[in-house]
């Protein structure tokens, strides 16, 4: 018998703690499907303690949640490529740059390998959509403890003393939350794994930023003993993300080195910035004359979790409990970027819950099947083991300038096809193969996202209409008619074709292997020799874009 008195309580299907980029699309896919789902946020206001920006990379929103793939999310620019700085000796400024990671024309700039975002205004949308569903939202609630009623959890325990009942729990506290550490269900990270970013936000007008960046991001990198980055393989160099009107630079380090603990980081992180950036060429001559220090904050993340086996084989569940995104350790590796794999993880996470609810049994035997999808899951996986970043350090302990190039191609550049062909392939398959006719809705995806970006235009409320002559959208209009009609005749054949080409997936990372050192020489000599032809086409694309109604790229 469970003593009541002077104690409110809640009782709901599911209980979702965090109202963060995972939690809102589990509460969301759980309110959905009719279960009275409740979010609770620690913050005052939705995306208070994760103010700042990131990129988000393509297969998040083509694979990711619908709604947010068929709707208007805020994106501050669209990306199509990353320029490295291979930094060898900032004092002579002896710098080589592997820019082979680009979007060709005339496909760049509307079909993007990514999507700059400000992670508050982000998850404010996700909310609102959610909240839409009919999820109960309750801001400035932090959550204490589970409830473990006759051995299993049950709910939630606020620091107002109040029982929340659930059917099931999804955390996502993100990775500084405790909720999973005091359920029992994981165990703290060790200070290798978590990393702090410094973070600095410069107002910048949009002409200087669309003329010096285009649609790039800029990385840096260089030898430690230049003390212009972090410890290669213990952090990352200079990232400068550009947005709608500013620009964002970033360098992170983990808490602890080979060689120990790291003491008084936040002045070490401070003094690569300043050296870093009163030494680098552009940022000196380029940026620094346009631009004026808005804020500089302070982020932590876990990372290389992934890699290690004790710590990738942690539960991410429990009789009555899930855990999803950088709760669940489900951080990418390369990027520092965990917000496809929690959505991903989101996703499966509700999915498992509904399933759950619906056959009475919320057991961790039962639950198990969550984590069994989240280790099939082609994304995940190759997101969270993926090694190029970690394998810098072995660059800087034998100064071996190939191997730091190759680690670079191969994590931020071309280079990559060779480690993610097969998961994207895998992935890509199995949706095509569910509905031939998704090809249609991730391609107005991206017409529909570069034309929000054009005209600042997002949200569910509707796109203004702009008085403007429209007639240059018509054709546009006409291809897409073309394209669903083409879709839904050869459905049953694409469907076959997608369904014969799945078990050969497995192979698409070793033929790319083969293949690259004769494949990529001759594509980068195509673009650099036809870019500057193709830019009429893609400025027609463009053009015809941004004149059309926007209503014709609805999913």
């Amino acid at each position: 018998m469970r003593i009541t008195d002077n104690i409110d309580e809640t009782k709901c299907d599911v209980v979702v703690v965090g109202a963060g980029f995972g939690g809102a699309a589990a509460a969301k896919k759980c309110a959905d499907a009719g279960l009275k789902t409740i979010m609770l946020e620690r913050s005052k206001n939705v995306g208070d303690k994760i103010i700042s920006g990131l990129t988000i990379p393509f297969h998040g929103f083509l694979f990711g949640p619908a709604f947010i793939r068929d709707g208007n999310p805020p994106i501050e620019r669209p990306v199509d490529g990353i320029v490295n700085y291979i930094i060898k000796d900032i004092e002579n400024k002896d710098i080589d740059i592997d820019d082979s990671l680009k979007v060709p024309k005339p496909f760049s700039p509307v079909f993007s390998v990514g999507y700059n975002a400000f992670c508050k205004a982000f998850c404010e949308w996700e909310v609102e959509q959610a909240v839409a569903s009919g999820v109960e939202l309750r801001t400035e609630t932090t959550v204490l403890d589970v409830i473990r009623d006759n051995g299993r959890i049950s709910g939630v325990i606020t620091e107002k003393d109040e029982r929340i009942w659930s059917k099931i729990v999804i955390d996502a506290e993100g990775s500084h939350g405790l909720l999973a550490i005091k359920a029992g269900v994981r165990k703290k990270y060790p200070p290798d794994t978590i990393s702090l970013a410094d973070v600095y936000v410069y107002d910048m007008d949009k002409r200087d930023i669309d003329r010096i960046f285009g649609f790039s991001l800029r990385f840096c990198w260089g030898w430690d003993e230049q003390k212009i980055a972090p410890p290669l393989g213990h952090g990352n160099g200079l990232m400068v993300w550009p947005y709608r009107d500013s620009l964002h630079l970033m360098q992170d380090q983990c808490l602890r080195n080979d060689d120990g603990p790291v003491y008084n980081l936040a002045a070490a992180l401070k003094g690569y910035h300043e050296k870093i950036t009163a030494n680098l060429p552009w940022w000196k001559n380029e940026i620094e004359p346009r631009v004026t220090l808005r804020a500089r904050m302070w982020d932590g993340f876990e990372i290389f979790v992934g890699l290690n086996e004790q710590l990738r084989n942690m539960p991410n569940f429990t009789d009555g409990m899930l855990l999803i995104g950088d709760a669940a350790g489900l951080e990418n590796t390369e990027l520092c970027d965990g917000v496809p794999t929690a959505w991903f993880s989101a996703e499966i996470a509700a999915d498992v819950a509904i399933e759950a609810i619906s056959h009475h049994d919320t057991s961790a035997s039962f639950l198990k099947r969550y984590d069994d999808r989240i280790k099939a899951h082609p994304i995940i996986q190759w997101a969270i083991t993926s090694t190029n970043r970690y394998n810098l350090r072995f660059a800087q302990q034998e100064h071996d300038e190939k191997k730091l190039k190759q680690c670079i191609h191969d994590g931020w550049g071309l280079g990559f096809c060779k480690y993610g062909s097969t998961a994207l392939m895998r992935i890509v398959l199995f949706f095509i193969r569910k509905d031939p006719k998704i090809i249609g809705k991730w391609i107005r995806m991206y017409l529909r996202y570069y034309y929000n970006w054009h005209y600042s235009h997002f949200g569910d409320t509707g796109i203004a209409k702009e008085k403007q002559n429209r007639r240059n959208g018509i054709r546009l209009k006409s291809c897409l008619r073309l394209m669903d009609l083409i879709l839904f005749i050869f459905s049953p054949l694409i469907r076959l074709v997608a369904g014969l080409l799945e078990p050969l997936a497995g192979a698409a990372n070793p033929v790319m292997r083969f293949l690259f050192p004769i494949v990529a020489p001759v594509y980068l000599k195509f673009i650099k020799r036809w870019d500057a032809a193709l830019e009429p086409l893609s400025t027609r694309l463009v053009n015809a874009i941004v004149a059309s109604d926007p209503s014709i790229f609805n999913a």
